[in-house]
């Protein structure tokens, strides 16, 4: 199975909200053509009907990849009329959190070929990464498939076993927020230190994208790029000694953060 299937047999996308549109996108801009994919939502955005794919018409029998991108709560609405796709000639492709493989087989049938997919909200502008997993029906055609797709929206990873996607979902599918927050926090420090807002905001938006693109572009790791930025009795070594306290600084912190949120995902699964 690869990108030429896709062409010849047909996309089709299950809900096309802000990920599902994201990818959408994505994939037109990468040379699939329009007239190979078909979207199936109730209230389609405007530019989606314009990019001139396949709107809540009528299905191909057997489609190359179904990508389910509907919420968790809509599965159960959204999956029934699908069954007839199953049983091995179409993929599964599915970014809903928490929504297990064996959920999918139960109702596709275990020959089925899935994949969990598990990206992040920086796929909207190309920065995503997604974690991906497959079931035993699932090959290593599909799985380059599914990673192809993927790398529409950013970088892609593979899994060794379904259960990782509960960390991934704390690290990276939840992890975006993370960030969000700490430029909230970065700026109303800074207005506490006498900045105006809009100034204090910007300092902090620009210092945190800029050390995120510094720490990815660096041959060097991040612990060294810190080294680097920390003069002996410096003013970060100052702020560092508060961050890296072991009882309350970051690390803990984020330990705990992170261990909520993959602790959460591990309950919607069951």
């Amino acid at each position: 199975m690869n990108m030429q299937d896709i062409e010849t047999r047909g996309l089709v996308v299950l809900g096309c909200g802000k990920m599902g549109s994201a990818m959408l996108q994505g994939w037109l801009a990468g040379g699939v053509p329009a007239g190979s994919v078909w979207v199936v939502d109730p209230k389609p955005a405007a530019q989606i009907v314009e990019s001139g794919v396949h709107v809540n018409a009528e299905l191909p029998a057997s489609p190359a990849i179904v990508v389910v991108a509907v919420k968790p709560q809509m599965m159960d609405e959204a999956l029934p009329g699908f069954e007839a796709m199953g049983g091995g000639r179409t993929l599964f492709l599915s970014v809903a959190a928490g929504t297990s493989l064996s959920f999918y087989e139960e109702r596709l049938g275990a020959g089925t070929p899935i994949i969990r997919a598990m990206p992040n909200t920086p796929a909207a502008v190309g920065k995503g990464i997604t974690a991906i997993i497959g079931n035993a029906a699932a090959g290593p055609a599909h799985l380059d498939l599914a990673e192809a797709l993927m790398q529409a929206v950013g970088q892609v990873v593979r899994l060794e076993r379904e259960d990782q996607m509960d960390a991934v979902t704390g690290l990276s599918g939840s992890g975006p927020a993370y960030v969000f927050h700490l430029i909230e926090a970065m700026a109303a420090a800074g207005e506490e230190q006498g900045l105006p807002a809009p100034l204090a905001m910007q300092l902090a938006r620009a210092t945190v994208a800029g050390a995120g693109a510094l720490a990815e572009s660096s041959q060097e790791g991040p612990g060294q790029l810190r080294i680097n930025v920390t003069s002996p009795k410096g003013t970060t070594e100052a702020a560092l000694r508060v961050l890296m306290d072991p009882q309350s600084g970051f690390g803990p912190l984020l330990r705990r953060a992170v261990a909520a949120a993959a602790d959460r995902s591990r309950e919607l699964g069951k």
